[in-house]
């Protein structure tokens, strides 16, 4: 949240709870953020905390209920795709390898609700979060957060997130991926993006969220990414439903447009 924009404080907060909820990062039935936690976290009022939720509310993305909270009511209406995680990891690998990336922060810290919420953990645990840009042809294409619980023992360090994607990362350190939870949506660039992506505000984002499975079925890494919608898009490829018995479903891959 940036004080300094002419956009309400409100709703700067409404906005990022709006993404956050949309994209499935604060799933049905979850509970949002009271006043007094919102006010605490964002440095507000609990008047500016209030206008926030009322705004949510007004939206029908929660309904807010007393001796409950303010609860998430919002449900995706699309159903899930399923596609084969082999091609994904090879994708996104390959991603990794042909960009250059810029790290911009490396911390260990208390994961947020929707982090916990994604990733299993009890309130209090900690993550490592790591942030940084992903560079193509000498431009900035993707601002990518990651989320790694510190329970996990994954050494982390800022050489071995400048040189290898976050999943190559994590099978050096004897991790099996086991597949993972992909929501791609739409969001309109907040002040962090446009400063580190080299777009206007409020221009439109691609945003992937991502929790990684091992083969054991735990979350073991977290992930937003956002791209900038001028230079990445994502291409599906779909066949027949005869096909299914003899193929498995196309994953989605990203292509990058180089200006």
């Amino acid at each position: 949240m940036d004080k300094t924009l002419a956009v309400p404080l409100y709703h700067q907060i409404y906005l990022i709870l709006h993404d956050e909820i949309i994209s499935g990062q604060r799933g049905h039935g979850s509970l949002v953020p009271t006043e007094q936690e919102l006010s605490r976290i964002y440095d507000v009022s609990r008047i500016t905390a209030r206008r926030a939720l009322d705004e949510l509310a007004k939206h029908k993305l929660v309904a807010r209920r007393r001796r409950i909270g303010t609860q998430v009511i919002f449900e995706s209406p699309s159903k899930p795709i399923e596609g084969s995680m082999d091609q994904a990891l090879e994708t996104l690998l390959l991603l990794g390898r042909n960009t250059k990336v810029k790290l911009l922060k490396i911390a260990e810290e208390e994961a947020s609700p929707p982090v916990q919420e994604a990733l299993h953990l009890d309130p209090g645990e900690r993550v490592v979060r790591a942030v940084r840009v992903r560079w193509l042809d000498q431009q900035p294409l993707g601002y990518v957060v990651s989320y790694v619980p510190v329970r996990l023992g994954i050494r982390l360090t800022a050489a071995g997130l400048k040189s290898k994607p976050m999943l190559a990362l994590l099978s050096d350190a004897g991790f099996k991926i086991g597949g993972a939870h992909q929501t791609i949506s739409a969001m309109l660039a907040d002040a962090t993006l446009a400063k580190e992506l080299g777009i206007e505000m409020r221009a439109p984002i691609l945003r992937i969220s991502r929790t990684v499975l091992d083969n054991h079925g735990n979350a073991i890494l977290m992930t937003l990414a956002h791209y900038r919608s001028d230079r990445y898009q994502i291409r599906l490829d779909l066949h027949p439903d005869q096909r299914r018995k003899s193929a498995q479903p196309q994953a989605a891959t990203p292509a990058v447009i180089r200006s």
